[in-house]
């Protein structure tokens, strides 16, 4: 298995080689993830069943994009989804989140 470290390097590389990373700020590449997750999005418009291979091709462009943006911006990504991890933590305990779950299946059905 590829880490994400060594994914982010190949992706630079291709880039490099390419004369792209200029164009790689992270305005840009912020554009791009947003535009990327759209066609993402599209795979499922219309509830209709996704060409699988059309979910992957484009689920890998938004992190293509999301993996150039941290090594722009000199972030570690698997650190700041940890980070954002435990803020979420904090906001959504399991036993309120519970609770709050149990709380909503009553009400959509009184029988439970």
């Amino acid at each position: 298995m590829t880490s994400l470290t060594e994914l982010q390097a190949t992706l630079a590389a291709f880039a490099a080689e390419r004369d792209w990373d200029k164009w790689h700020t992270p305005e840009n590449l912020a554009k791009s993830i947003s535009i990327e997750a759209a066609e993402l999005l599209e795979c499922y418009q219309w509830g209709k069943e996704p060409d699988p291979q059309a979910v992957r091709d484009e689920l890998a462009d938004v992190l293509t994009y999301c993996l150039q943006m941290a090594r722009r911006l000199g972030v570690d990504p698997a650190q700041i989804v940890l980070d954002k991890l435990e803020v979420t933590r904090k906001k959504y305990p399991v036993k309120e989140v519970q609770q709050e779950s149990s709380k909503s299946e009553k009400a959509e059905n009184p029988a439970i």
